[in-house]
This record gives C-alpha cells, structure tokens and sequence, in this order.
C-alpha cells in the first residue's frame, strides 16, 4: 500500500507538469502548422478594469494610443472598480474620443469588466490590466491570428524581464514554463486559457463573467465553448514584474487557485473529452491536475519515509525531499538575500504549494473571493 501511495503522489504531479507537454510535443506534427500575417483593421474595443491605479492608469492609456496597430475603429474602456484614490481623475487626464472612463461603485472585477463591455461597441474585445507596460505593437500582433474565423481567442505572453531579489525570481520563470507549454498547447489546438493582462477575443463569444471566477480563464473558455480555438502569440508581449514577498505570493496562490477551481466548476462541460477531444485532456491536466497536485505531497513524504528500508532508490528520494524542504526554508528566513538563487527558487515553489493547497482547502468549504486588490499582488 505504501508503494501505491508513494507512485500515485509521485506521477501525478510529474505528469501534470512534465508528461502532459511531452504528450503534446509528440502529438504537433499531427497538426498543420498555423501562420498568420498582418493584423487586419477591426473594430476593437480595450476594456480595463481599474481598482486604485492612478500611479498607473495614465501611461497605460497612452500605451494603448500609440500603437502601431491601425483599427478600423478603436475604443479604450477604463472601467473603475470603485477606486478611492486619483485613477478616475488621471484617466480623464488623458484627452481623446476614443477613451471612455466609467467610475463605477465598488463591486468587483468581474462586473467591472462586465460593465465596460456594455459600454463597447467592438467586434473584437481586449481585455488588458492597468499596471503591466505594452510594447508598441502589442496590439497588432495579438490580433492577427483573428484573421483566421476558426480563431475565437488570442492570447498574448507576459514576462518578467527583470526580477527583484526575493521570490519574483520564480515568478519569472514560471513565466517561461507556461509560455513554453502555451506554446505546444496552441500548436495542437488544445490552449486552454490566456493571461487577463493580454487577452483577444470575439465579441459574439463573449459571456457575462459570473462573480468568484478568476476572470481570465472564464473569458478564455468563451471560444472553446462555442467550438473555437484559442492561439497564443509570443510576439504580443507586455512585461509585468514579479512579487518578492512571500505573503504576497501565498494569498495571490490562495485566491487564484479558489476561482479556478470555481471556474473549473462554471465550465464542467469542457471536462468532457468524449465532446471537447483533446482541449479537454489539456483542460484536466493543465487546471485540474495541476490545482490538486500540491495536496500529494504529504503523503508522497509520509509514504517514502515507511519505505525507507525498501530499497536506495527511496531512500534517495526521501534525502532530496528534506533537501528541497530544507532550502526552501532557508530561502524564506534570507531576509538579506543573501543565498544563491536556487533557495529562493525553492521557497517560490514552497510558497506556491502551499497556497494552492490551502486554495484547495478554502473551495472545498465553500469559501470565495469577491473583491479583489490589485495592490496586494505587488
């Protein structure tokens, strides 16, 4: 029993993370090869959801007005979740016919996003955040691929260019694994969801996003739900920075890990690989799997310490459990700084468990998040 415990705890989350790519990187050349040209002019609409951004808002504004990208028509939507501070006031700062700022009561973000696509009159919707920096053809690139009518979706790649000293160094190359498996996930059509701070899509596959879903994820579904595929497009890029502190990191997992699972809970149908095929292995193994993976690690420790005396292998195993423990917490009490790199990135990966199994917890009591503060994810 012990050995069944032990392999069970072991290979889900190597599959999760490792086998599941690997899957999909054996399956591309069974699928064509996608290419896309310029962007073609549309009517698209950006809506922002804003809570407490002044130190942010007006810059992005700008960003928005500068690309290189001609639409047919454009509209930029700021939508002010309630903002107590000079968001609403630095938006109108910004003179132009093409912004439209609503200051709206406090309510969440997901009626914040709700309420700024009511304003829109775009035939395609790009949902963007306030705080993360495009460059000047971001737009044009994350639309091209809605060329194709067979595309309901894009998504764009965020990165973390310069990490700080604490625990954003995980944040950054996070970043990269899932641009990686994004990418493999879009070249076998089966990309289950794009990151809010980039993300593309049809205005007649929109869906009003219900309260206590991680917005992203339900709007990304929007376009597998209605039979079309989601592309991601590495060359849309908006650069974001990473969270250092620890407490910031695990209330972040907590949260984030609650609304997919509640999302996870609003979109059950796409679970289904008898109806979705493939995006519905790609939805279990990447948002499924992936979320309960953390919650393994106890019993993978309390297995292999029984089987101590079974064979090297295990005993292997358990030294380089305690090992990684072990520099995890080193890496949460360096204060200073002052280890290697590898310490922090251990206590970023303690962090991150910990928070997605205290998420797991959280759902399973029925417990979810309403409102949300930008500000205590930096």
């Amino acid at each position: 029993m012990a050995e069944f415990i032990y392999w069970s705890c072991l290979l889900l989350p190597v599959y999760a993370y490792l086998g599941y790519p690997l899957m999909l990187s054996l399956l591309a050349p069974l699928f064509p090869i996608r290419r896309y040209g310029s962007a073609l002019p549309m009517d698209v609409s950006i809506v922002i959801a804003a809570h407490n951004e002044a130190r942010h808002i007006e810059e992005k504004l700008r960003t928005l007005l500068a690309q290189d990208y001609r639409a047919q028509s454009l509209q930029i939507i700021l939508a002010s979740d309630g903002s107590t501070d000079d968001t609403v006031a630095c938006a109108r700062k910004v003179i132009d016919p093409r912004i439209t700022v609503l200051d709206l009561p406090r309510q969440g973000k997901a009626a914040a996003l709700n309420a700024g696509v009511a304003h829109s009159c775009g035939e395609i919707l790009v949902f963007t955040d306030a705080d993360n920096q495009w460059a000047v053809d971001t737009l044009g690139h994350l639309l091209a691929p809605l060329g194709d009518p067979e595309v309901g979706a894009c998504a764009g790649h965020m990165e973390i260019p310069v990490p700080g000293k604490g625990l954003s160094l995980g944040d950054s190359l996070y970043r990269h694994y899932e641009g990686w498996l994004r990418q493999i996930e879009s070249r076998t059509d089966c990309m289950v969801s794009a990151d809010g701070a980039l993300l593309a899509l049809r205005r007649e596959l929109f869906q009003p996003i219900p309260a206590q879903v991680n917005d992203d994820f339900f709007l990304s579904t929007c376009a597998p739900a209605a039979g079309k595929t989601i592309v991601y497009a590495p060359l849309a890029r908006v650069i974001d920075q990473g969270v250092d502190e620890a407490d910031k990191q695990f209330r972040r997992r907590q949260r984030v890990t609650v609304g997919g699972l509640q999302s996870l809970a609003q979109r059950r149908e796409l679970l289904n690989p008898l109806r979705h095929g493939l995006y519905a292995i790609g939805l279990i193994s990447h948002k499924l799997i992936r979320r309960l993976a953390p919650v393994l690690l106890l019993p993978l420790l309390l297995s292999n310490v029984w089987l101590w005396n079974d064979h090297g292998f295990y005993r292997l195993s358990l030294a380089g459990q305690l090992l990684g423990y072990t520099m995890a917490l080193a890496g949460l009490l360096d204060a200073g700084h002052r280890l290697p790199r590898p310490f922090r990135l251990a206590a970023f990966v303690l962090v991150t468990l910990v928070g997605m199994s205290i998420g797991l917890w959280q759902f399973l009591r029925g417990q979810r998040y309403s409102q949300w503060n930008p500000e205590q994810n930096r």
